[in-house]
């Protein structure tokens, strides 16, 4: 008879093969979290080869889940529970679980050659070098075929079930209902029906294992977590985004256009703004990322809102149509989804390295604004920040997110459109006294016309134009007086935004500075902190060109001022010149996101030290995560 232990939260993940369905595995037990009311956040991490060698190191994919009963900002810094189903899954893996931590090893993978693979000389589940932990040897191999003895299906078919064996026995574990996920399970699969009665089946063997194994005792329970009121659904950051680039077009009165060539993480964007075509949402692959930019641009001066997303290399390709549409004044949302560089680097790794391409990466003097995401919800409030700036400034927005934003998720209240407020544009029609550069005053942004109307057919392209007629001018004066408005337009973007997003007080021992992905890890850090009496304030940025009024006014009454990024300090150079004082560094480079733990680490001795510390950077390597 099994006993009920009650938690308020939990790590879990779930490592293998890259064809192992890890990925599947810890999307479905989140539904599961999520059907329960669990708060939830989830980092997926896969390697870059499409099938990397079976049993290799580099081949592991992984899942990583944190579900609780209370408001939580992270996926955790290190697992409770470690599913693997290999032993190169345990091997890659193992230095992340917690001491007295749960392990649940396919024992079946654990072969004379798949050890060898993983660079093991022994049996780690049997040679006790696994004492500290809570290690349960399962063969989920033999008993998924097992559970499937008499089907139809082929000997690897069979064996590719193994992930709902685990799904199962983790569900039973944790007391989910199993006929929940069985419908899911059925719904998924319909178009296979025979593969979706193979994986229920395997999902009920690893579910009733749970309930006769006599080394499961005990069944985890975590209580819903107290949500405000209203409708939510768990959503990634890209869908997030592609759904907030169709509200900020509805807001604006306006249909979609949207070009992208695919690349990694980036491309589910496309994949999701495709969905929506009975929306009006328009979508070309194009054939790369200079057309696909190309195209956007033409979609923008034909009165669309245009939108284009990749990453950096793909970014790279973008900045002369950038450049292009900058010159033009044409308002495009471009979504970069950083990940590791340079070139290729780390294809399926988060960064923020990224920053300085999207400030200064064109050639000449061609200032846009630039506005970062801070989670996936946020990705949908953040897409329709953009495509107003983009629409009221008349210029190219950058849209900043990042590998663990894009394809994380959480819990996301389901907002009313309706109560949004609008920004309807309104096109001229009125040939009197028109011209291509005239500017409102208020924004210097110039009047979007939809080329065709009668009286105020215009061309536009790509060299320097008169400030008013919008012909072509080669004089000195008029140059500089254009390269100066168009910087003037950018920087009066702050003159609408909204209040610096800061925890804790305007003045202390340590102001915390962020901006992207790294929000999570960092608030709850500084939380921990002000819960044992420190003086530490985060300040998260949103708006990263222009910076945000909010930032000036609060950043020179603190003892220390940290920036915290994923690069090697980008934001903190910017912002060093801008105020001309010292700013220290807490930078890690690694393609993973900060652990709490390292956050805290490297702010400590600032929050106790009253002399002025006379390092620059702190890395994070230097704060390693505990346990």
């Amino acid at each position: 008879m099994s006993k009920t232990q009650e938690l308020d939260r939990v790590v879990i993940r779930f490592a293998g093969d890259s064809g192992d369905g890890m990925q599947l595995t810890g999307t479905e037990f989140t539904k599961a979290a999520a059907e329960a009311g669990n708060d939830i956040s989830t980092f997926p991490d896969f390697p870059a080869e499409i099938r990397a060698p079976a049993g290799s190191l580099f081949g592991v994919s992984g899942f990583q889940l944190h579900f609780s009963s209370g408001e939580i900002y992270t996926p955790g810094d290190a697992p409770d529970v470690l599913v693997v189903m290999n032993p190169a899954a345990l091997k890659t893996n193992l230095k992340d679980l917690v001491d007295g931590g749960v392990l649940i090893a396919n024992s079946g993978a654990f072969i004379e050659s798949n050890l060898k693979k993983a660079g093991y000389t022994s049996n780690p589940l049997e040679d006790g070098s696994l004492s500290k932990y809570r290690v349960h040897a399962v063969d989920i191999s033999h008993l998924t075929v097992t559970a499937l003895d008499g089907s139809a299906l082929s000997t690897k078919e069979k064996g590719r079930s193994k992930n709902f064996f685990a799904l199962g026995l983790v569900f039973w574990m944790y007391g989910r209902d199993p006929e929940t996920e069985v419908r899911r399970i059925i719904t998924q699969f319909q178009k296979r029906p025979e593969l979706g009665e193979a994986n229920v089946k395997v999902f009920k063997a690893g579910y009733h294992y749970g309930e006769t194994a006599e080394v499961f005792q005990t069944v985890y329970k975590v209580p819903p977590a107290k949500f405000a009121p209203g409708m939510y659904r768990n959503i990634t950051g890209n869908e997030a985004l592609a759904m907030g680039l169709i509200a900020g077009a509805h807001l604006a009165g306006k249909t979609v256009f949207y070009a992208g060539y695919p690349i990694t993480p980036a491309s589910t964007i496309l994949h999701s703004l495709a969905k929506f075509k009975n929306y009006g949402v328009m979508t070309l692959q194009a054939e790369d990322e200079i057309a696909a930019m190309g195209a956007a641009l033409g979609a923008a001066y034909g009165g669309a809102l245009a939108g284009t997303a990749s990453s950096g290399p793909g970014i790279a390709l973008k900045q002369e149509g950038i450049g292009l549409g900058v010159m033009t004044e044409l308002p495009v949302v471009i979504v970069n989804v950083q990940r590791g560089g340079p070139s290729t680097g780390l294809p399926t790794k988060t960064e923020q390295s990224d920053l300085f391409q999207a400030i200064y990466g064109r050639n000449g003097e061609a200032p846009v604004p630039v506005i970062a995401a801070k989670s996936p919800g946020d990705s949908f409030y953040a897409a329709i920040e953009a495509v107003k700036v983009a629409i009221q400034h008349m210029v190219p927005v950058f849209l900043l997110s990042d590998g663990y934003i894009a394809n994380g998720s959480e819990p996301w209240p389901l907002p009313d459109v309706s109560k949004l407020p609008r920004f309807d544009v309104q096109h001229r029609t009125d040939p009197e006294g028109y011209f291509v550069y005239q500017r409102n005053q208020e924004t210097l942004a110039r009047e979007w016309v939809v080329p065709g109307t009668p009286g105020l057919e215009h061309r536009i392209g790509g060299i320097e134009k008169d400030f008013l007629t919008g012909n072509i001018s080669y004089e000195p004066a008029n140059h500089e007086r254009q390269v100066h408005v168009r910087a003037e337009k950018v920087e009066r973007v702050a003159r609408s935004l909204g209040e610096l997003d800061l925890r804790g007080e305007t003045s202390g021992d340590v102001l915390l500075i962020g901006w992207g992905g790294t929000f999570g890890s960092l608030r709850q850090a500084t939380e921990e902190l002000r819960s044992q009496g420190k003086r530490v304030s985060h300040a998260h940025l949103r708006w990263l060109s222009p910076l945000e009024p909010g930032l000036e006014k609060i950043i020179g009454n603190f003892r220390h001022v940290m920036v915290a990024e994923l690069n090697t300090g980008q934001l903190r150079t910017i912002l060093r010149a801008k105020f001309l004082i010292d700013i220290k560094g807490l930078n890690k480079v690694q393609g993973q996101p900060f652990k709490v733990r390292e956050v805290v680490n490297a702010l400590e001795p600032l929050c106790e030290s009253k002399a002025t510390s006379t390092a620059a950077t702190t890395t994070a390597a230097a704060a390693p995560a505990q346990a």
